[in-house]
Protein backbone atom coordinates (compact mmCIF):
# COMPACT_ATOMS: atom_id res chain seq x y z
CA UNK A 1 0.00 0.00 0.00
CA UNK A 2 1.50 3.59 -0.78
CA UNK A 3 3.06 5.84 2.09
CA UNK A 4 1.34 9.29 2.00
CA UNK A 5 3.49 12.29 3.30
CA UNK A 6 2.04 14.79 4.56
CA UNK A 7 3.29 18.65 5.41
CA UNK A 8 2.00 21.37 5.96
CA UNK A 9 3.20 25.29 6.13
CA UNK A 10 2.64 29.13 5.43
CA UNK A 11 5.18 29.22 2.50
CA UNK A 12 5.08 32.66 2.02
CA UNK A 13 8.35 33.44 0.42
CA UNK A 14 9.17 30.51 -1.25
CA UNK A 15 12.59 30.04 -0.81
CA UNK A 16 15.64 26.89 -1.67
CA UNK A 17 14.86 25.95 2.24
CA UNK A 18 10.74 25.65 1.37
CA UNK A 19 12.44 23.37 -1.65
CA UNK A 20 14.81 21.28 0.37
CA UNK A 21 11.91 20.69 2.97
CA UNK A 22 9.32 18.99 0.58
CA UNK A 23 11.90 17.28 -1.23
CA UNK A 24 13.13 15.40 2.03
CA UNK A 25 8.87 14.97 2.67
CA UNK A 26 8.39 13.31 -0.71
CA UNK A 27 11.50 11.20 -0.45
CA UNK A 28 9.80 9.01 2.78
CA UNK A 29 6.68 7.80 0.85
CA UNK A 30 4.71 7.28 -2.69
CA UNK A 31 2.79 10.54 -2.10
CA UNK A 32 3.42 13.86 -0.98
CA UNK A 33 0.35 16.10 -0.66
CA UNK A 34 1.18 19.46 0.84
CA UNK A 35 -1.65 21.76 2.58
CA UNK A 36 -0.94 25.41 2.53
CA UNK A 37 -1.76 27.33 5.34
CA UNK A 38 -5.26 29.94 4.96
CA UNK A 39 -4.86 33.42 4.80
CA UNK A 40 -7.20 33.75 8.37
CA UNK A 41 -5.23 31.07 9.65
CA UNK A 42 -1.66 32.43 9.52
CA UNK A 43 -3.31 35.71 10.76
CA UNK A 44 -4.32 34.31 13.95
CA UNK A 45 -1.92 32.02 14.56
CA UNK A 46 1.13 34.36 13.22
CA UNK A 47 -0.48 38.00 14.18
CA UNK A 48 0.18 38.92 11.27
CA UNK A 49 -1.09 38.26 7.47
CA UNK A 50 1.07 36.74 5.03
CA UNK A 51 2.81 39.28 2.45
CA UNK A 52 1.47 36.96 -0.37
CA UNK A 53 -2.30 35.71 -0.73
CA UNK A 54 -3.05 32.23 -0.01
CA UNK A 55 -3.87 30.78 -3.94
CA UNK A 56 -0.57 33.14 -4.85
CA UNK A 57 1.34 30.55 -2.14
CA UNK A 58 0.02 27.30 -3.17
CA UNK A 59 0.16 27.89 -7.00
CA UNK A 60 3.98 28.67 -5.82
CA UNK A 61 4.30 25.47 -4.17
CA UNK A 62 2.15 23.45 -6.86
CA UNK A 63 4.55 24.42 -9.78
CA UNK A 64 7.81 23.02 -7.92
CA UNK A 65 6.15 20.17 -9.13
CA UNK A 66 7.58 18.12 -5.85
CA UNK A 67 3.94 17.23 -4.38
CA UNK A 68 1.13 15.32 -6.06
CA UNK A 69 -1.10 17.28 -4.30
CA UNK A 70 -1.05 21.03 -2.95
CA UNK A 71 -4.26 22.23 -1.38
CA UNK A 72 -4.88 24.70 0.37
CA UNK A 73 -6.07 24.12 4.28
CA UNK A 74 -9.15 24.24 5.83
CA UNK A 75 -10.70 27.90 7.07
CA UNK A 76 -11.38 27.83 11.08
CA UNK A 77 -9.56 27.12 13.88
CA UNK A 78 -9.87 23.22 13.71
CA UNK A 79 -6.33 22.56 12.01
CA UNK A 80 -6.34 19.26 12.43
CA UNK A 81 -9.57 18.21 10.48
CA UNK A 82 -7.51 18.57 7.16
CA UNK A 83 -4.84 15.92 9.01
CA UNK A 84 -7.38 13.41 9.65
CA UNK A 85 -9.07 13.88 5.94
CA UNK A 86 -5.84 13.57 4.20
CA UNK A 87 -5.18 10.77 6.28
CA UNK A 88 -1.49 10.42 6.11
CA UNK A 89 1.43 7.82 6.99
CA UNK A 90 3.81 10.24 8.04
CA UNK A 91 3.33 13.79 8.80
CA UNK A 92 6.98 15.35 7.99
CA UNK A 93 7.65 18.82 9.95
CA UNK A 94 10.37 21.77 9.12
CA UNK A 95 12.98 22.18 11.88
CA UNK A 96 11.44 25.25 13.15
CA UNK A 97 7.64 23.66 13.14
CA UNK A 98 5.70 23.14 16.29
CA UNK A 99 3.71 20.42 16.50
CA UNK A 100 0.33 21.42 16.76
CA UNK A 101 -1.35 20.62 20.23
CA UNK A 102 -3.27 17.15 20.14
CA UNK A 103 -1.43 15.83 16.61
CA UNK A 104 -0.27 12.78 18.68
CA UNK A 105 -3.38 11.84 19.87
CA UNK A 106 -5.64 12.97 16.88
CA UNK A 107 -3.18 10.25 14.40
CA UNK A 108 -1.70 7.67 17.22
CA UNK A 109 -0.94 5.56 14.06
CA UNK A 110 0.87 8.45 12.03
CA UNK A 111 4.71 8.71 12.11
CA UNK A 112 5.44 12.22 12.45
CA UNK A 113 9.08 12.81 11.39
CA UNK A 114 11.28 16.01 11.56
CA UNK A 115 13.54 16.98 8.85
CA UNK A 116 16.77 18.59 8.39
CA UNK A 117 17.62 22.43 7.87
CA UNK A 118 18.76 23.98 4.51
CA UNK A 119 20.98 27.03 5.55
CA UNK A 120 18.34 27.94 8.36
CA UNK A 121 21.02 31.18 8.86
CA UNK A 122 19.67 32.38 5.27
CA UNK A 123 17.09 30.42 4.33
CA UNK A 124 14.00 31.61 6.20
CA UNK A 125 10.97 33.29 5.43
CA UNK A 126 11.02 35.51 8.19
CA UNK A 127 14.82 36.98 6.79
CA UNK A 128 13.17 37.68 3.49
CA UNK A 129 10.81 39.38 4.73
CA UNK A 130 12.68 41.77 7.02
CA UNK A 131 15.17 42.19 4.18
CA UNK A 132 12.63 43.30 2.15
CA UNK A 133 10.86 45.65 4.54
CA UNK A 134 14.81 47.63 4.77
CA UNK A 135 14.39 48.30 1.28
CA UNK A 136 11.36 50.16 1.27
Amino acid sequence: MPKRVLCCGTFDYLHPGHESFLKQAARLGDELVVVVARDENVKRLKGRSPDHKEEVRRARVEGLGIAQKVQLGYAGKNLLQVVRDLAPDIIALGYDQGRPPGLESALSSCEIIVLDPHHPERFKSSFIRKQRMEKE
